[in-house]
């Protein structure tokens, strides 16, 4: 039997909008994939504690408030301190394409624009994220 691919989806940051990532994770569980959704507020430090304590094969962030570099940065250092650099990390939200560019080089997978079909963040979950 095949385990469930994990992913653990979260809002970093003072960002208060939450409807797409509720639709993304709604997707995503639909598509078969088991999903935990952290709610609003989370700081980079909650994120990798769940994400760990979880045991996930990936980590979606969504990110409205400008913040993402940082954010993102952060959550892939504290991957790395906890020896969890395996789980995958992709987002999505309003990212100028020059920064989508820098997301990349610091490893992010993926990063999805607003108004992407749901389709097409299931097809590269499939597609990029496997089971430990």
């Amino acid at each position: 039997m095949e385990k469930r691919i994990r992913i653990l989806i979260a809002k970093p940051g003072l960002d208060g909008h939450d409807r797409g990532v509720k639709v993304v994770a709604r997707a995503l569980r639909d598509a078969g994939f088991e999903v935990i959704y952290t709610g609003l507020h989370q700081t980079p430090e909650m994120i990798v504690s769940a994400a760990v304590q979880e045991d996930v094969h990936a980590i979606g962030l969504s990110i409205l408030s400008g913040a993402h570099l940082h954010l993102f940065r952060k959550v892939k250092e504290l991957l790395k301190e906890q020896h969890a650099g395996d789980i995958a990390l992709f987002g999505g939200g309003i990212i100028p394409e020059e920064d989508v560019r820098e997301l990349k080089k610091l490893g992010v997978g993926a990063v999805f624009a607003p108004g992407t079909p749901t389709d097409e963040i299931v097809a590269w979950v499939k597609k990029h994220v496997k089971t430990k």
